[in-house]
């Protein structure tokens, strides 16, 4: 069975001072925190042990938010960073965890939705002795890793935020990884940044010919929620999409409730917690429909 691990640590530091506070992946992205989507996500490809990877000042806000996990029907465990080392350092912290079986990894302020993105994400965790990526094009390729592909659309290079436009396809915060994944990690080098590269280990299985990848084209919207301008972004765009078209997006209820993780009897208490709310209006709505 695979398990997820979400990376919510780290400095924050593009939203200095906010994040001398409280961790970004707190802050709202209009009507819940950041930390609900990449949950919700990891909840929509089947993945119910879950390990949050947080630091000693914020874990106890996560637990007072999200608990062990229980209201949710899935299993929640907090790991604890020190000091970020860069995305591959997530699963040498989560090692123990993960007892060694595939995982999925997400960034925690990354922000998916599409439709057929759910059938995207079965199908990827199916992939139990390989790496999944999902590319999505973007015109600042300076700010993102960057693939390029060949004529067969197989990779042929990666590069870390390059300098030089070297393709337009950026790798988004998610992965899908084998069980091999946090031992290929003891023997990464750190960069000039001073990190630990997730495209140095990409490499690695790319270089083996394990590494998939699929295209999210016209029709999904991917966010990386990292700076203060991308997260008004974000949040302006959740809001439209649930006032138009009366959807919740990154909802770990609605998606339990939906997977039958939990019982109706759970989720109205759940709505009780949010009753004053708009999100508790919507679980509400949600409930009715069903």
């Amino acid at each position: 069975m695979r398990k997820g691990l979400i990376l919510a640590g780290g400095l924050g530091t593009r939203f200095y001072p906010s994040t001398l506070g409280v961790s970004k992946h707190l802050f709202p992205i209009f009507d819940k925190p950041m930390i609900y989507y990449p949950l919700s996500t990891l909840m929509l490809a089947g993945i119910r042990e879950i390990g949050i990877i947080c630091d000693s000042k914020n874990v106890e806000i996560y637990k007072r938010l999200l608990g062990n996990g229980q209201s949710f029907g899935i299993s929640i465990q907090y790991l604890l960073q020190k000091y970020p080392y860069g995305i591959p350092e997530a699963l040498i912290i989560g090692r123990s965890f993960l007892e060694e079986k595939p995982c999925a990894l997400i960034l925690g302020d990354n922000i998916f939705y599409g439709s057929g993105f759910i059938n995207l994400l079965e199908n990827a965790s199916k992939k139990l002795e390989s790496c999944s990526i999902f590319l999505y094009k973007v015109l600042n390729s300076s700010n993102f890793g960057i693939v390029e592909v060949n004529s067969s659309n197989k990779i042929v290079s990666m590069k870390e935020k390059p300098s030089k436009l070297s393709g337009n396809l950026a790798i988004t915060g998610l992965y899908f990884f084998d069980k091999d994944a946090p031992f290929l990690c003891e023997n990464l080098k750190l960069s000039s940044r001073g990190e630990l590269e997730i495209i140095d280990l990409l490499k690695k299985y790319n270089n083996k010919n394990l590494m998939n990848h699929t295209l999210l084209g016209r029709g999904f919207i991917w966010f990386d929620a990292g700076t203060p301008n991308s997260l008004i972004k974000a949040s302006n765009l959740i809001e439209s999409l649930q006032t138009r078209q009366g959807c919740i997006v990154g909802s770990p209820e609605e998606v339990a409730l939906n997977k039958g993780w939990i019982p109706k009897s759970l989720f109205e208490k759940n709505i009780q917690k949010f009753k004053n709310s708009i999100y508790g209006k919507y679980l509400s709505n949600l409930l009715n429909e069903n």
